[in-house]
């Protein structure tokens, strides 16, 4: 056993703390604590440390309200104050644009909150395990049953509590439309008896595509002022307050003029294309999934935005699209743009670029690879769509110098 005191939080959510100078990763602990813990992996450089006892709990220490958190990997942080996880994130961001972006002072933003802690997210994937629904364990690719998530909406809550015995299905996703009320489950694998009395849409996905078993497999959002369409399980912010937040803050780094064209990179349903779009002259889409594609094209057109839509990888697809764009803004996945989405996005020295970004370290790579093709940080805001977890969303504004 070791005794530790972190200083500060890691990338991935853990305390580090520093012990004969070798950093040392503690999940479960915060900063300023003493805390003890057994090293279960050596590194050389580096160790992580299970926690065993907190000695001395820092003041923002709270007690978690859900009886999973123990075992359940979907919240990290329950065990903090909303405030210190705030903080954290903050300064988390600023800390990977520093030492992966190469940017001595990273104007980084206070983090945006969007709404309550708890009953924020309006989808839930779950495994099933012996007909029950579950989440990864904590640390583990194992899963564990669960009999309530307090992340979810209250919609969804009820929802989740109408399902019964699930059956041999493998996995089940849950919906809804926070401002609309429409509930919608896709269900992988074989269909539960009794899925038509759940009292919501249902889909079955086979391996023809999607099958809508109850109502025509689709839901109804509103966010930014539009109402969007999604269809089965693509794509859309999981935080409804947050995605119109994220709206918000995409429209202050862009300055969209009535004459410009927007390219939008990673374009999903249309959250961008259709709620920024609606300031600049014409909207350039880029998506991959299909279905995604489909419903930007029905959420556009149902806007009245002229766009040109191509359904394509963006990274290798981006070469096909031939209009310059004038504004970019790019929400790629976790792994970010890389150097050929980098360069593909600059190609027409767009003069502003918004970046949507679900990790910091991505994020910051990518801001090296913008810097060294012109393009300068402005700001970037954090915004907490995921509270509880260490999950942060970060919008970052980038200008052509």
């Amino acid at each position: 056993m070791i005794q530790l005191r972190p200083t500060d939080v890691a990338h991935r959510g853990e305390a580090v703390a520093r012990l004969d100078g070798k950093a040392h990763f503690v999940a479960g602990a915060m900063p300023g604590e003493l805390v003890e813990g057994e090293v279960v992996r050596d590194k050389g450089s580096w160790a992580r440390v299970e926690l065993t006892r907190v000695l001395e709990p820092s003041p923002q220490r709270v007690e978690p309200p859900c009886p999973h958190f123990a075992d359940c990997g979907g919240c990290q942080w329950q065990f903090a104050a909303y405030e210190a996880q705030r903080d954290w994130k903050q300064t988390i961001v600023a800390g990977q644009l520093r030492h992966l972006g190469g940017i001595a002072d990273p104007p980084v933003r206070a983090t945006l909150t969007t709404g309550d802690p708890y009953g924020y997210r309006n989808r839930m994937d779950f495994a099933v395990t012996f007909g029950r629904p579950a989440l990864r364990r904590r640390r583990s690719r194992d899963t564990v049953p669960i009999d309530e998530c307090h992340l979810m909406h209250p919609a969804l809550a009820d929802l989740f509590g109408r399902l019964g015995p699930l059956g041999d299905a493998r996995g089940i996703t849950l919906r809804v439309g926070t401002a609309t009320g429409e509930t919608l489950a896709v269900v992988s694998g074989d269909l539960p008896d009794g899925a038509e009395g759940w009292g919501c849409g249902v889909v079955h996905r086979t391996p023809d595509g999607l099958l809508p078993v109850v109502g025509d497999g689709v839901l109804h959002e509103e966010a930014a002022g539009f109402r969007f369409r999604i269809t089965g399980d693509a794509f859309f912010q999981n935080n409804t307050p947050g995605a119109g937040a994220l709206v918000a803050l995409v429209r202050e780094a862009l300055r969209p003029e009535p004459d410009d064209t927007l390219m939008d990179g990673y374009a999903g349903g249309g959250l961008f294309g259709v709620g920024v779009g609606r300031d600049a002259g014409r909207v350039i889409a880029v998506e991959a999934d299909e279905t995604a594609a489909v419903d930007f094209a029905h959420n556009a057109g149902r806007a009245g935005i002229e766009h040109r839509l191509f359904n394509v990888d963006f990274a290798t697809g981006l070469s096909a699209v031939r209009d310059p764009w004038d504004l970019a803004v790019v929400d790629p996945p976790r792994d970010g743009l890389g150097a050929a989405g980098v360069d593909g996005v600059a190609a027409c020295e767009p003069r502003r670029i918004a970046y949507v970004s679900c990790d910091p370290a991505s994020l910051a790579r990518d801001a090296r690879g913008l810097a060294e093709r012109g393009y300068l940080l402005e700001w970037a805001a954090p915004v907490d769509l995921f509270p509880q977890t260490f999950h942060v969303e970060t919008v970052a504004s980038f200008v052509r110098t």
